[in-house]
């Protein structure tokens, strides 16, 4: 789909990744709705895009159920999208037995339960031809040790895109998933990084994720992995998962103690 003059919604705008989704699409002749939780940091944003004024923010908290119904209003007042783009996400590093409640909660409600409901509320308002994209990852393909709430959310997000995108099959929504590896964020601790040093572990910039989401969107390529050697894993665990569980075993030591690491710093006690 060419997204000169495409009206897109763009949650997670504020992130990382969405902050550089935002510059491309904005690049691309695109009008944005651009979702965060700080009106500060979203109207920066705004300011930044070429064309700022044709640009509008749409301040929610995604973890929020009732927030999940006010786009409807505004949309039933102007035109409506043509792109909803699920990119709004959180993760935590550690090991199952350390996370929070709230730490599980949230990740399960912002990275699945929030997209399910937000793709629900606005499937009347999506134009036809038009776009839903969900942003997930290659966590949602290979289940990694000191993610497991995460890799739960994400494998969610994938099943939860196969199924839909056979469900508006010859409707006009063309559903993609689109799945970067490790990325260069803030979602990211310092033991992330740590970690993903020690271990070799590769990341791509949020701006080359942003150009190959834009490839994706373009195409409109249904199943989209970012990074080698993670494609090649992905379908390795998809067909041969005892291998894949030998080859990260080696890596569980290492694994753990970045894990333990990253709980320190959060309770220095």
């Amino acid at each position: 789909m060419k997204l000169a003059n495409c009206r897109i919604l763009l949650t997670g705008a504020s992130g990382g990744i969405g902050q550089a989704l935002a510059h491309a699409l904005a690049k691309q002749g695109a009008t944005l709705i651009l979702q965060g939780r700080n009106e500060a940091t979203l109207k920066q944003l705004q300011n930044a895009l070429p064309n700022a004024e044709k640009h509008t923010l749409w301040v929610a908290d995604l973890c929020d159920p009732a927030a999940l119904a006010e786009p409807k209003g505004f949309l039933c007042q102007q035109q409506q999208i043509d792109i909803l783009i699920n990119n709004a996400g959180t993760n935590h590093f550690a090991w199952l037995e350390d996370h929070s409640e709230q730490q599980i909660t949230q990740q399960l409600s912002l990275n699945i339960q929030a997209p399910i409901l937000l793709t629900q509320a606005l499937l009347p308002y999506i134009n036809r031809p038009g776009i839903i994209m969900n942003i997930g990852s290659s966590f949602g393909s290979i289940g990694y040790a000191g993610y497991s709430v995460y890799c739960a959310s994400k494998f969610a997000l994938r099943g939860f895109s196969e199924a839909l995108s056979r469900e508006l099959t010859g409707s006009g929504i063309n559903v993609l998933y689109f799945a970067p590896r490790a990325t260069q964020t803030a979602l990211n601790s310092d033991a992330v990084y740590a970690m993903n040093k020690e271990l070799g572990t590769q990341s791509d910039s949020a701006e080359f994720v942003a150009k190959e989401a834009i490839i994706a969107l373009n195409k409109e390529i249904k199943r989209r992995w970012l990074g080698w050697p993670e494609r090649f894993f992905i379908k390795l665990n998809a067909l041969f998962p005892g291998v894949v569980d030998k080859a990260l075993a080696k890596q569980r030591h290492i694994i753990a103690r970045h894990a333990k690491a990253s709980l320190a710093k959060e309770d220095p006690q």
